[in-house]
């Protein structure tokens, strides 16, 4: 591996046996450091940059990013920052829309992204302006992503957000949740919000299940530091019910999460029509109502199974819904034989 890395150039003995010892066979890190010492020039100044990184048995990630940051240093204030903007839009990213995000001329886009290329950081598919890059790495782009400042990290968060919603209308339809993890990290809460609640009930309906609960609990997490409105209340209660679907098919009926969910999405229900706010959709606590019935009849207790179907049974004739009845009827049934 060192070979590979170090080609036509030459190491001496000591030096490689320096970062045999160091790397502790980690496959980046024998790359990282080999490279390191290639760029330091002397095999003195070499051996200090070994010296300096701390061995990957006590901490790998943080010598691994003292390295990696250096070699950014190393290349320079407009290979540094392009760097910056791409690990900004993700491990993997268009040329098209790293080229919408960063203003400046396309040849000298293409130049400075051919630096990063050659430099080991960056791999290509395809020709621009139809390429996708790759970071090598994820840790090469978390060391990218880490020597941002908050608000610039924000600011660049938001403008690509912006950028994806003006230039890339096809993509922010069919990936809402790339959107909202831009929003996310820019800050803005309730656009965020209403994203990761798309994508939750996007992957919901594709039955993407895992990535449906993740997705629907970042939503609810958001929209609980949102003032409390009739409109946030709503959308609060339906996301609630929907997470309780996904946890019901990922984690089974009678599993805690699906339990904690479906009472969660009561306690809301209740809490909007104490303040005269009936849900949109009058089938939800009926939704809700089932869901904890079925989990009480799969853990085989009685008396809360009962008493869920008599409550289902009651909100049935006050709505006075005839499939509700029919439901309420069954459940009854199952519960008393």
């Amino acid at each position: 591996m060192i070979d590979r890395v170090v080609g036509d150039s030459q190491l001496s003995a000591s030096i490689r046996q320096d970062i045999i010892e160091r790397s502790d066979g980690i496959p980046l890190f024998v790359e990282e450091m080999t490279k390191a010492v290639l760029e330091a020039g002397s095999e003195t100044a070499a051996a200090r940059a070994i010296a300096a990184v701390p061995s990957p048995t006590l901490a790998v990630p943080a010598s691994l990013y003292a390295s990696l940051m250096a070699r950014l240093d190393r290349l320079g204030g407009p290979a540094k920052e392009l760097a910056q903007i791409a690990a900004v839009i993700g491990r993997e990213f268009s040329h098209s829309l790293l080229a919408s995000v960063v203003p400046q001329p396309e040849a000298g886009l293409t130049s400075t992204l051919d630096r990063l290329i050659g430099a080991g950081l960056l791999f290509r598919r395809g020709m621009p302006p139809h390429a996708t890059y790759l970071f090598k790495h994820a840790l090469v782009q978390d060391a990218a992503y880490g020597t941002l400042l908050r608000e610039p990290r924000r600011t660049l968060h938001a403008r690509i957000a912006k950028t994806i919603e003006s230039d890339f209308a096809e993509s922010a339809e069919s990936r809402p949740e790339l959107l909202a993890r831009h929003w996310t990290e820019a800050g803005v809460i309730e656009k965020a919000a209403d994203l990761w609640g798309k994508a939750g009930q996007r992957s919901l309906a594709q039955s993407a299940l895992v990535e449906a609960v993740e997705q629907l609990t970042r939503a609810l997490d958001q929209i609980a530091t949102l003032p409390g409105t009739r409109v946030v209340r709503r959308e609060q209660i339906k996301l609630q019910v929907a997470l309780v679907n996904a946890l019901t098919h990922v984690k089974g009926y009678a599993a805690p999460e699906p339990k904690a969910a479906v009472e969660q999405a009561r306690q809301f229900i209740e809490r909007a029509e104490a303040l005269g706010e009936p849900p949109e959709d009058p089938l939800l606590l009926f939704s809700v109502l089932y869901g904890a019935w079925a989990a009480s009849f799969v853990a085989f207790n009685g008396d809360v199974t009962r008493d869920l179907a008599s409550q289902f049974m009651a909100l049935a004739e006050k709505q006075g819904q005839t499939v509700p009845l029919m439901i309420g009827h069954r459940l009854m049934g199952n519960s008393l034989s």
